[in-house]
């Protein structure tokens, strides 16, 4: 903590000191630490605007992007003038999918700096996506009139040339030797057929869309299970978890709970080899659905575009409706209850209520299914607005009494990253498990999994670093938009 009471300097010097600290903070990727800087500043010198615009630039690198766009606006309240203000906030719209919004922010920009080559090239590129986003929305139809692409692929009738020699599925059955064979020739940056690439991703998406949104899992006693948490198309880190864990099946089964795709470069190998093994051993993989399955984000956070390049358009729009048959949540034992974001807006949520969530589309903006992909716990009592902008913060008496209602003990939830990969809350009752290490290559964090070994379900929690991967940085399929930002 920085020292207020340096004598014999005015509130607005220390400020000035403080900023200078954070902003140090800030270029040494310590983000929250930069954030607490910006805010003891801003309590000296309120009426600051840089000060709120540069808190709002850390908040949009913690991905807080509800909190930039709060901060952006306090900025822009102060001086109007104050172009960096409408420029923070039109960047944390974009990463929020909000292209409209910030299409605004990015034309008052252009107002008050004319000549700004950078501010008129954001405006462009906002055009055009703001044009392509009108153009999907008159050629699109309602979700329940259309038929699924995945219904019209027969996977069989796609030749193999002569002269492709990666792995290859004989038949229908998903083998693990075939999955290993996929698993090095990954490594090795080579590419895996489409015809068996649609063959994992059909397969996978007749198991999922057989599961209730609310499965329930059985660990039998001496057995052990593993949940992991986000992975984010870091390939290479989840080949390393399968190094220190072993690789899943009947008796080392794992719960990936939601996030395999978007911003790291490599979210294609990531989602196959899951999708495989899902196919292989099904009781052995459980899958949870991530606010990054969805079609909004894949579409700025890279994903789509990494199919794309890949594969093909057809490739994209089956995995967004294979996304769409995931499962919700996961209940271990009758004990432990897992999902992607958090809890809810009101009391009073059951399993049963959760159980009967109709997941099988893109997720909406606001009820039970958006909270489960997006909330995150807070410090604080009660409830409060979500610094994701999507949401919401809910406090420990909020899990204590959803724990208690549905007879449950732990919740386990992923969504952010942590220094260490974890983080335990709520009086031990919530724990945080992120499984990207040094997340978009700059993060520094560590990455976790936790084990349970039945019946007592202790959680044991094991920490990993990164590992190297091929030099190609993360979000190098995402939207260009976003790039510009990063």
């Amino acid at each position: 903590m920085f020292n207020m009471h340096t004598s014999g300097r005015s509130d607005f010097e220390r400020a000035e000191e403080i900023k200078a600290l954070a902003n140090a903070a800030f270029q040494a990727h310590k983000f929250s630490q930069a954030i607490e800087l910006y805010t003891q500043a801003i309590e000296l010198n309120s009426q600051n605007a840089v000060y709120l615009a540069n808190r709002a630039f850390a908040h949009t690198k913690l991905e807080e992007y509800g909190s930039a766009i709060a901060d952006a606006t306090k900025a822009i309240e102060i001086d109007l003038k104050y172009s960096k203000g409408y420029y923070r906030r039109g960047a944390a719209y974009l990463a929020m999918g909000k292209v409209k919004e910030a299409l605004k922010d990015f034309q008052q920009v252009k107002r008050i700096c004319p000549n700004d080559p950078d501010a008129t090239k954001k405006l462009k590129e906002c055009e055009k996506a703001v044009q392509k986003l009108r153009f999907e929305e008159a050629i699109s139809v309602d979700d329940f009139d259309k038929h699924l692409v995945s219904d019209s692929i027969d996977f069989h009738s796609i030749e193999v040339e002569l002269q492709y020699n990666g792995a290859r599925i004989e038949g229908e059955i998903i083998t693990l030797e075939f999955i290993k064979k996929m698993m090095e020739d990954f490594k090795n940056q080579k590419s895996l057929h489409k015809r068996y690439a649609f063959q994992i991703v059909l397969q996978a998406r007749d198991l999922l869309r057989a599961l209730p949104s609310l499965v329930d899992i059985t660990v039998l006693n001496g057995k052990k299970f593993t949940v992991c948490g986000d992975i984010h198309g870091q390939y290479y880190d989840l080949l390393n978890i399968f190094e220190l864990n072993g690789l899943p099946s009947e008796e080392n089964p794992y719960l990936f709970n939601g996030d395999f795709v978007d911003r790291g470069s490599f979210s294609v190998e990531v989602i196959l080899v899951l999708f495989a093994f899902k196919c292989m051993c099904p009781s052995g993989l459980y899958l949870s659905r991530g606010n990054h399955e969805s079609k909004s984000m894949n579409k700025i956070y890279g994903f789509e575009g990494e199919v794309k390049s890949k594969y093909n358009d057809t490739m994209a729009q089956v995995f967004a409706e294979v996304f769409c048959c995931l499962p919700l949540a996961h209940v271990i034992n009758d004990k432990i209850f897992v999902v992607h974001g958090g809890l809810f807006s009101v009391d009073g949520v059951k399993l049963a209520d959760i159980r009967a969530i109709d997941r099988y589309r893109e997720p909406p903006e606001e009820g039970l299914m958006c909270e489960i992909l997006w909330s995150d716990p807070q410090p604080r009592q009660g409830r409060g607005p979500s610094k994701r902008g999507v949401g919401l913060s809910f406090g420990e008496d909020v899990t204590k009494r959803f724990l208690q209602e549905n007879n449950l003990e732990l919740v386990v939830r992923s969504h952010e990253v942590k220094d260490e990969g974890y983080e335990i809350e709520h009086d031990g009752k919530l724990i945080t498990v992120f499984s990207a290490p040094n997340y978009c290559d700059q993060m520094g964090n560590k990455g976790a999994f936790i084990r349970f070994k039945a019946p007592e379900l202790k959680p044991e929690i094991i920490s990993f670093s990164s590992v190297p991967h091929p030099d190609i940085k993360p979000m190098a399929y995402a939207s260009n938009f976003l790039r510009m930002f990063s």
